[in-house]
């Protein structure tokens, strides 16, 4: 791992990003957003708490040939600082993932203190990073409520499709839930709207409606839809890496800039 200076613990920050509903762009702003916030200066861990792994595989690397993950962090068979992996892009790092991460939901169940596990896997080497961002799996699960517990705040991505805010209701109420029995400083700070198309009127209503319900937590920038974005992790490259003109890479850019502030 590259050297770097220590960030105050006041100034770290951990965003989960979530939404119960799968296929929203979640993975996509968590590789996205944390190459921009990197570009930028900024330390950044990227966490991949998804048994599907698509965060690893975007950030380049074999989910078969890891030969460890956040499922042996989490099962305390290996240290995070053994696991963390440094990326092609410089200050961004990744806990990465694989399919054995499936078995944790169930391995969990009985261990002591199961919705620590993640708070204290990070403990260890939180301190070198001035972001930490977790990508979340579309459910509530254990691992999910791991991320929530050790998180400041949440990242909900909203596509501008139709029910865009199917299931939203549902992720406060089980933020809630979090909050009142786990992590009391816990709150959903930022909206940020993805796959937008200039070209329908139902992105411009599904917008509006968007920010009528949450106001000022909706980011001004729109993630816009577009190939290449979409072509980008089967590269195993940020769209900042891949093509650092497309609007995809300016769009996430700027988000980065408005988080950031």
């Amino acid at each position: 791992m590259n050297e770097f200076t220590e960030p105050s613990g006041r100034d770290r920050r951990v965003i989960a990003i979530a939404n119960q509903k799968g296929g929203v762009g979640k993975t996509t702003t968590t590789i996205n957003l944390g190459a921009a916030m990197a570009e930028q200066g900024k330390r950044v861990l990227v966490v991949d708490l998804d048994p599907q792994a698509n965060t690893t595989t975007g950030l380049g690397f074999s989910p078969r040939e890891l030969d460890r993950s956040v499922y042996d962090v989490l099962s305390q068979t290996a240290s995070t600082e053994d696991t963390v992996l440094a990326t092609e892009v410089e200050g961004l790092d990744l806990l990465p993932s694989n399919v054995a991460l499936a078995g944790a939901e169930i391995e969990l169940v009985t261990a002591f203190s199961r919705e620590h596990r993640l708070e204290r896997a990070l403990a260890s080497v939180e301190h070198r990073y001035d972001m930490i961002l977790i990508d979340c799996p579309p459910a509530l699960g254990l691992l999910t409520v791991n991320a929530f517990v050790v998180a400041n705040e949440i990242l909900v991505p909203i596509q501008c499709e139709y029910y865009a805010l199917e299931g939203l209701g549902q992720l406060m109420s089980n933020v809630e839930l979090v909050r009142e029995n786990l992590n009391p400083t816990l709150e959903v700070s930022t909206i940020v709207l993805v796959m937008y198309d200039a070209r329908t009127k139902l992105s411009e209503q599904v917008a509006h409606e968007v920010r009528e319900h949450f106001g000022d937590r909706v980011c001004r920038q729109i993630i816009p839809r577009s190939v290449r974005l979409s072509e980008a992790p089967s590269y195993g490259q940020p769209i900042t890496v891949f093509d650092p003109t497309a609007r995809g890479a300016v769009a996430y850019r700027q988000l980065a800039r408005e988080i950031l502030l």
